[in-house]
């Protein structure tokens, strides 16, 4: 074991997220005064006395509910606190001990995990207030922590108890060489049931309540194809349709997981077939630069015919003209099929996306498209390109030296681009060209 774990646990609405937040020194949780807003496990790092754990934020365990989210929000607390090395408590000063308390309580106890009660909302300094002693009830080894995760006071003591009941373990280097994937799509398109299915157990979430997701969750995954973190976010809706404070930062969230991923998974419903608002979220990811395969998910309900697939794809790259860089596979999260494939095309785009072209290789390349398609001309004035050479990658970038940008016309830079394409491939990523004007050598 590389980094213990910390989890966070307790009632909605008790300072959880804020505690989180707070502790990982940036807004990573969802914070609302809206009971059930962490619905999924988040996790981050966290340094404290030269060590470095990871830490989960959890859902608010509701110990007898009939809300199927609820429920669901229990279970995957219940998972957090079985992988936990150490497990904060969080407790509520203002609602005292709660009969919900007492039962997650129970919950805790019979886990033998070490738990630290963290009663929090005790904004004043001093002693803390008579009703605080009442959480020794509980029944817990060791002293509860009165804290205020909103102002920070006594998180240090929170985090020297936890540290005194962790195991002992050995720091590692961080995997420099994992692949990260963002899994982006609209809500119920099965962003999370495809996670689920890789992972083989219920990591995530999954309802046929659009929206369930409502934060980007990092999860990694080893196999013999390689190491990777898929990010889980929440499915983009339309912007017309996000009408409230939680869904707009979902939207933020899965901009922000685009941002920091190598490579997209743009999931698609065959039942629903290519909407406009898919592409919409498949343009996040191609003027992000991302490297990006479109993920067909549910082929497993579509009635067939020997021309289906072509039909599909035809319709698809049709609508996402701007995107048939991107490969395209049909996979079912519900019986796994072609869910393998995915990593073989995860790992050849990302190292597609990483490809560098020597300036001498370019610069043949050009020539002879120049010389097959003459570039063109305005006004008895022809554009001439003098050389090109590679910038950058992720995603690969040219810069082009010209004798005038305005002859540069953009169906000409599709040649080019696709003459990059044919000889040296770049599948699934973009490609940028940048325009330097070096003056007329005639």
């Amino acid at each position: 074991m590389s980094k213990p774990v910390i989890a966070i646990v307790g009632r909605p609405n008790v300072g959880k997220s804020t505690l989180f937040n707070k502790l990982a020194g940036e807004r990573i949780a969802i914070v609302e005064d809206i009971p059930g807003v962490t619905r999924d496990r988040i996790y981050h790092e966290v340094q404290w006395r030269g060590k470095t754990c990871l830490m989960i934020d959890t859902g608010g365990i509701e110990p007898k509910t009939d809300d199927i989210i609820l429920k669901h929000m229990r279970t995957q607390a219940e998972l957090a606190i079985e992988s936990a090395d150490v497990i904060i408590f969080m407790c509520d000063i203002h609602s005292g001990v709660t009969a919900s308390d007492r039962d997650i309580a129970n919950m805790l106890l019979r886990s033998r995990t070490p738990v630290v009660v963290a009663v929090n909302k005790i904004d004043r300094v001093g002693p803390p207030p008579p009703e605080f002693y009442e959480f020794y009830e509980l029944g817990f080894d060791g002293d509860p922590i009165p804290l205020s995760s909103v102002h920070g006071s006594g998180t240090g003591d929170l985090l020297d108890a936890v540290y005194d009941r962790l195991p002992e373990f050995s720091e590692e280097e961080e995997d420099d060489d994992r692949i990260k994937v963002a899994v982006i799509g609209k809500p119920n398109a099965g962003k999370s049931s495809i996670i689920n299915k890789i992972l083989g157990e219920n990591r995530l979430i999954v309802s046929n309540i659009a929206g369930t997701t409502r934060d980007a969750i990092d999860t990694e995954v080893e196999n013999e194809y390689g190491k990777y973190t898929f990010i889980d976010t929440a499915g983009i809706r339309r912007q017309s349709k996000v009408d409230d404070r939680i869904e707009k930062y979902s939207v933020l969230r899965a901009k922000m997981a685009v941002e920091r991923a190598d490579v997209c998974l743009i999931v698609i419903d065959a039942e629903e077939g290519i909407t406009e608002q898919d592409e919409k979220i498949a343009g996040i990811a191609h003027e992000a630069g991302k490297a990006s395969i479109i993920v067909v998910n549910k082929w497993d309900l579509i009635e067939k015919d020997n021309s289906t697939t072509k039909r599909f794809t035809e319709k698809i790259y049709n609508a996402l003209s701007y995107m048939t860089y991107a490969p395209l596979i049909f996979v079912s999260a519900k019986t796994g099929q072609r869910l393998e494939k995915l990593f073989e095309h995860i790992n050849y785009i990302n190292n597609q996306a990483c490809t560098r072209i020597t300036t001498g290789m370019l610069n043949d390349m050009l020539a002879d498209a120049t010389a097959r398609v003459q570039p063109p001309s305005d006004k008895g004035r022809r554009l001439k390109i003098y050389y090109m050479t590679q910038t950058a990658i992720k995603p690969p970038s040219f810069v082009l030296f010209c004798n005038d940008i305005r002859l540069f016309h953009y169906s000409y830079q599709r040649y080019i681009e696709n003459q990059l394409r044919e000889v040296f491939g770049f599948k699934g990523t973009p490609i940028r060209f940048v325009l330097r004007q070096r003056g007329d050598e005639t």
